[in-house]
């Protein structure tokens, strides 16, 4: 029982950690992406 509590004290953080760092990096990954087609709109509506 207390090697369960261990390894999920130690792990517990990490997990937490990289879970939000994904949340975080998704909703600029779709911010990028939209820029990126406003920006290819623009550029062939110029040419």
């Amino acid at each position: 029982m207390d090697e369960l509590v261990n390894l999920i004290a130690n792990l517990g953080f990490p997990i937490a950690i990289s879970l939000y760092l994904l949340i975080r990096i998704e909703g600029k990954l779709e911010s990028l992406t939209t820029s990126i087609n406003n920006l290819a709109h623009t550029i062939n509506s110029i040419k």
